[in-house]
């Protein structure tokens, strides 16, 4: 598969601006201040249970950076990205980092069929071995009007591609997670359709933002975040990042997310950023920064538009935002 040649984005800015993951650590009193309701005590639970893991896969971090993406806003502390986070298996609540340490994430295969050459079965152990790390800085815009800027570490999705081999025929990739409603107690809720499904286009799958997450903060990604693997979209709203994969398919339907399944006249296919198309219960034109709480506009495609606009430039009609 042929890879682009990176221009300077145009959300780019020099290195000199963009904040150290450093300059955020123990910063405490600004979570207090937010009225978050974090506990250190929290925070704490999540480092010695992720140390007590002894993360096999902990020597590739932290990744080099990946001078082309950069931010124009500060990061996101970790200590509030680690205890901020939607997912439903864990609980409908925020603050789901204690409950969600009961994901069981070794052993972790990966399967990778539909139409590809040959559909085979990975251990995540070995998959993020054969391909090189990097860390890049990307927005995360949540549906609900809020939004992090996080360090994530990974690779391109385009690189999996290339090793499924797919065949011509096939005009999506569907992703799915796992499926144990005994570690996790969420998907005992039987109104979701688990385990959790969400799909892009081959095209947006090729476009170098699309990016398999398998770290973050210099480490292996927490499992509040998604561990081992997971998906960062980041001109898309965050629903459409799925975490915890276990199943990349290739196929020729268009796949149904769990949350279009739900309510497809608020939670759509393509789910792309847009400020001017309003979810029908709130605006999009602004969004909370969750660590300052300060209200800032929306971009269109979450300020990427230069690099991704053109995979929908002969869509027509469709419904590319909500």
């Amino acid at each position: 598969m042929a890879f682009s040649i990176h221009r300077r984005p145009s959300w780019a800015i020099p290195e000199s601006q963009a904040t150290p993951v450093s300059a955020f650590v123990n910063r405490r009193a600004l979570l207090a201040g937010m009225g978050l309701g974090l506990a250190g005590a929290t925070f704490g639970l999540t480092r010695k249970t992720r140390a007590a893991d002894a993360d096999p896969t902990g020597d590739l971090y932290p990744a080099k950076k990946n001078e082309a993406f950069k931010l124009d806003r500060e990061l996101t502390p970790e200590e509030v990205n680690a205890n901020y986070n939607n997912f439903y298996e864990y609980g409908t609540y925020k603050q789901v980092a204690e409950a969600a340490q009961a994901l069981k994430t070794r052993p972790w295969d990966i399967e990778i069929g539909g139409l590809v050459e040959k559909p085979f079965t990975i251990a995540f152990d070995d998959l993020v071995r054969k391909i090189p790390l990097e860390t890049r800085l990307y927005r995360h815009r949540c549906v609900e009007a809020w939004s992090m800027t996080i360090p994530w570490a990974g690779f391109p999705l385009n690189r999996l591609v290339a090793l499924a081999k797919p065949q011509a025929s096939a005009k999506y990739i569907r992703f799915e997670t796992f499926l144990d409603p005994e570690m996790a107690p969420g998907q005992n809720d039987f109104l979701y359709p688990w385990p959790y499904v969400e799909g892009v286009t081959v095209e947006e799958a090729a476009n170098d933002l699309a990016f398999v997450v398998t770290g973050a903060y210099d480490k292996p990604v927490a499992k509040q975040h998604g561990a081992p693997i997971r998906l960062a979209l980041p001109w898309k709203y965050g629903f459409k990042s799925i975490k915890s994969i276990r199943k990349f398919d290739f196929v020729e339907e268009r796949p149904v997310g769990l949350w279009e399944a739900i309510q497809p006249q608020e939670y759509g296919f393509w789910a792309n950023v847009n400020p001017e198309v309003p979810h029908p219960r709130w605006s999009q034109a602004m969004e909370r920064v969750l660590h300052s709480g300060e209200f800032v506009p929306t971009q269109l495609y979450n300020g990427y538009g230069a690099e991704v606009a053109g995979l929908y430039a002969n869509l027509g009609n469709e419904r590319l935002f909500m």
